[in-house]
């Protein structure tokens, strides 16, 4: 039998649970848990320990400024996850900036629980990882079938633009920007399903954590695509902050920009988060790098051309 009762401190857990069927099972969220929709009913198990609404170049100050006091970025709501009595809690080891930490969990619920949980702690770097986990939790919470069932779907999807793009004669130059002020590329598992969407990433290496990088870094690749998806960030907060590009020197006179191939993609929903989602994120890739050869309807809702 399933698993009882689930707490989720991930987005992209809180995703995998749904996709296996166990939404019902599942009984508090992180503050950023937020899809599907009906999540947002349940208790709310964590918090962010800076203001909203700050900039980019904010943002980046207040986090390094609380991990230097060594310090969490985030706060776990112990006393709400006590009442909740869980048997089994998931969280991450991949990032101590984009969720609360297996270490934070562990220093929070250690001894302190009514009832011993189970902890899970997820550690993608790749896609391959992200489809582990899945299989993974899927296993830890009693419903292995539903994990290879989806795992199907996701492996089919996937391979569907393989097999298009099997004989492609070219991969544009693709720079991937997940954060603007101060800049960085996204590494991880992104510039593998640019490579698998039809492009050749730029800047960052596959199973690598994000580099910072210099602009003139990327005014020396002068890459053909630019895609813009900040962590965190949906395309509308995205577009108040695109003038940091606009503005730079030379931001003009990028093949990218001067052949309009600027693109802002949900970060937040998608790029972001290791879950299901992520093969959304590869045929949002694809519909940017090969708009002839692919139409999945993301257009307006999970990425945006931006023209000058």
């Amino acid at each position: 039998m399933p698993t009882d009762k689930i707490v989720s401190l991930l987005p992209s857990a809180t995703e995998i649970i749904c996709a296996l069927g166990l939404q019902d099972k599942l009984i508090g969220r992180s503050h950023e848990c937020d899809y599907p929709e009906t999540v947002k009913a349940l208790p709310v198990c964590t918090e962010a320990n800076f203001a909203n609404g700050l900039s980019s170049l904010e943002i980046d100050i207040k986090v390094k400024e609380i991990l230097a006091d060594a310090l969490s970025v985030y706060t776990v709501k112990r006393e709400q996850i006590k009442a909740l009595a869980p048997d089994v809690v998931i969280t991450q080891d991949q990032c101590e900036v984009c969720a609360v930490s297996l270490t934070d969990v562990e220093q929070a619920l250690d001894n302190y629980l009514d009832k011993k949980a189970r902890i899970i702690s997820l550690h993608p770097n790749s896609l391959e990882d992200i489809f582990n986990d899945i299989t993974n939790i899927a296993a830890a919470l009693n419903v292995p079938q539903a994990g290879a069932d989806l795992l199907e779907l996701l492996n089919e999807r996937v391979d569907i633009i393989k097999h298009k793009l099997k004989f492609a004669d070219s991969k544009p130059t693709v720079a991937c920007i997940e954060w603007l002020d101060p800049m960085m590329i996204s590494g991880n598992w992104v510039p593998q399903l640019v490579s698998i969407a039809g492009g050749t990433p730029v800047l960052a290496q596959q199973g690598k954590h994000s580099p910072y990088v210099n602009w003139e870094d990327i005014q020396a690749q002068n890459p053909e695509i630019i895609v813009v998806m900040p962590c965190g960030f949906s395309i509308e907060r995205t577009l108040k902050e695109i003038d940091i590009l606009m503005q730079l020197p030379g931001f003009a006179d990028l093949q990218a920009v001067k052949n309009n191939r600027l693109y802002i993609a949900d970060g937040n929903h998608y790029f972001n988060r290791p879950g299901p989602r992520i093969v959304d994120s590869i045929e949002i890739l694809a519909e940017i790098i090969r708009p002839k050869q692919f139409a999945f309807g993301y257009e307006g809702e999970g990425w945006i051309k931006f023209g000058m």
